[in-house]
């Protein structure tokens, strides 16, 4: 016989403050091993459902994934071409309400491409989705960062020579698109918003 629905809402609540609870242990264990509080919160971050990771060895081995990953020369550069793209978005943003909903569901057009650094960016994007997700899938948080690190060329080459901002709004919205998926592969494997460094 199933559990009344009052009583498993307040299982739940409970399953949900106890994994907070160890969270909260363990964001503590982690800075007294000497890890940047900015590099736990990002490797900590509830995933996009909004829920707690409960494999807390996981969250430990993303954390040192992530910290690993940052203090090399392809992750600092990568992050700082996050950032980058993540301004751009976000100016564009707050102009349109629903520009954000539109570059979810708006998928990159090669043919509209006429910059070759597009094209190698959206290439390097393919190849890396892909490299994240079964990383990720594996649990294998270096594979998925050793992915991501994939990307700082190409990243830097867009931003190089790329105007994204093009005064045709079709390219634009492109260019906006390709750089939605730049932070959707990053956020997929930690929050690098939050990020201080």
């Amino acid at each position: 016989m199933p559990l009344p629905e009052t009583v498993q809402g307040s299982f739940r609540f409970l399953v949900d403050d106890l994994l907070a609870f160890f969270h909260d242990r363990l964001k503590v264990w982690l800075r007294e091993q000497g890890f940047a509080h900015d590099i736990v919160a990002a490797a900590m971050a509830p995933g996009a459902d909004g829920v707690l990771d409960d494999d807390l060895a996981r969250v430990v081995g993303k954390v040192r994934a992530l910290d690993g990953f940052l203090k090399t020369e392809d992750g600092r550069n990568l992050l700082a071409g996050y950032r980058r793209g993540v301004n751009i978005l976000k100016a564009e943003e707050k102009k349109d309400a629903t520009l954000a909903d539109t570059l979810r569901a708006t998928a990159f057009d090669p043919g509209l491409s006429a910059a070759p650094e597009e094209q190698a960016l959206a290439k390097a994007m393919d190849k890396a989705e892909k490299a994240v997700a079964k990383a990720l899938k594996a649990d294998d948080f270096e594979a998925a960062m050793a992915a991501l690190a994939s990307l700082r060329v190409a990243v830097d080459a867009f931003f190089e020579k790329v105007i994204v901002n093009a005064d045709d709004a079709k390219i634009r919205l492109n260019r906006l698109a390709l750089l939605t998926r730049v932070r959707t592969a990053l956020q997929t494997v930690a929050d690098f918003a939050g990020i201080e460094g």
